[in-house]
């Protein structure tokens, strides 16, 4: 990516925030969130709504290509007053292996307003104690892509990547939250039970296909970042049955109410710290 391509994608994400800030009527945002497969209900349970913007409407959004992902960009308001900005409309590495692409919604989120990131996601578990359904919070990643959203001498610091402060507050609303790290996969084909082996190995504890590239553009971004994984299957060779989209989705349709809850009321409290 050349330096007038990086020039492009911040002006994209200018000109994109404005869109969202203008529809709803306020000067900035506060804290974004990114919802991934079973996550989607937190947004009504956030607060008003005060914004609603198909995806494709916005610069540099397309709608869906993946059943089960969300398309819409909402401004809902929290009850203390504080704008959070809900973004349904993640565009996954797989899909064009465009880490810029990846790295937009995130981008946007900076240049909408917003100083916090929540990044969620469904993904395989590697540790049995994290079965179907679990909730876990993300300590740290590894990225496997062999991309990044970075160009240029451009050496951001990752430690704390996924902010202890902000794991902290999700752990004072659910103690018994456990933590993890991601291994970001680039799909779009499932892990090879070697590889699951391979990410074990290495210290993961979860897998999936998004969220480690977001997490990086967002730091670079000035952001701070808490993540949080939906368990919806073990993974290849710890699970016994093949894997399986509709195994993903009907996961994360069980677990909506109860992490949908949990996540408006993490959210509550980060905006009111």
């Amino acid at each position: 990516m050349s330096a007038h391509d990086s020039d492009q994608a911040t002006h994209l994400a200018q000109q994109a925030a404005q869109v969202l800030n203008d529809a709803a009527g306020i000067d900035g945002h506060d804290i974004a969130l990114v919802l991934g497969s079973g996550w989607g209900g937190a947004a009504d349970l956030l607060g008003e709504t005060i914004a609603d913007t198909a995806a494709e409407d916005v610069t540099g959004f397309h709608a869906p290509a993946v059943p089960g992902h969300g398309g819409r960009l909402r401004t809902v308001r929290l009850p203390g007053g504080a704008h959070a900005l809900v973004l349904g409309a993640r565009r996954h590495f797989y899909e064009g292996r465009d880490a810029q692409a990846t790295a937009h919604g995130v981008r946007v989120a900076a240049a909408a307003g917003c100083s916090t990131l929540v990044l969620t996601n469904g993904c395989g578990g590697l540790n049995p104690e994290y079965g179907p359904g679990s909730v876990v919070l993300i300590e740290d990643h590894i990225n496997l892509t062999g991309s990044t959203p970075l160009t240029g001498a451009n050496f951001v610091d990752l430690t704390d990547l996924y902010s202890s402060r902000l794991r902290g507050i999700a752990r004072d609303i659910d103690p018994s939250l456990p933590e993890g790290v991601y291994v970001q996969f680039s799909g779009p084909q499932y892990e090879t039970p070697a590889e699951v082996r391979m990410a074990k190995t290495l210290g993961g504890d979860l897998v999936g296909m998004s969220t480690a590239l977001e997490a990086i553009a967002a730091r670079a971004a000035g952001l701070e970042i808490v993540g949080l994984s939906l368990v919806t299957n073990l993974a290849a060779g710890i699970q016994e049955t093949p894997l399986s989209h509709e195994e993903v989705i009907e996961a994360g349709q069980a677990a909506g109410p109860r992490i949908s809850r949990l996540l408006a009321q993490i959210v509550t409290r980060i905006a009111e710290d």
